[in-house]
Order: C-alpha cells, then sequence, then structure tokens
C-alpha cells in the first residue's frame, strides 16, 4: 500500500524538522510544499504531501505517523 500524510505546521524550524523527521523514517515528497496567510492567527502557514510504501492493509485506524 501507498501512504499519505500531508504535514502542516506554522511557517518556523518545527516544520522542517517534522519533514526532515518523516524522510529520515523513508517516506518522501510528494510535490511542492504549500503555503498560505492564517489570517486569524496572523502566521504563515505551510503544509508539504509525503508518501511511504508500506506492507500494511489499508485501515481507518492506521496511525500514518507511526508508519
Amino acid at each position: 500500500m501507498k501512504a499519505y500524510r500531508c504535514i502542516t505546521e506554522d511557517d518556523t524550524s518545527e516544520f522542517c524538522h517534522r519533514v526532515t523527521k518523516a524522510l529520515s523514517e523513508g517516506w518522501e515528497l510528494h510535490g511542492s510544499p504549500s503555503y498560505a496567510f492564517d489570517t486569524k492567527r496572523g502566521v504563515m502557514r505551510v503544509a508539504q504531501a509525503v508518501t511511504k510504501e508500506a506492507d500494511f492493509e489499508y485501515s481507518r485506524d492506521l496511525k500514518l505517523g507511526e508508519l
């Protein structure tokens, strides 16, 4: 199965650490990052999709961040 996650965070170094951690765990980038301004909070938000081949059968109960 191919698993898909979308990592989101404020545009800080924490976002980069989360994506780097996912890459170190075998996830691969899927497309380019997206940026948007959160007007309610007054901050930039960023998102990055990642995918990973996994030897699991799909279930809604899967914790994708733990694959």
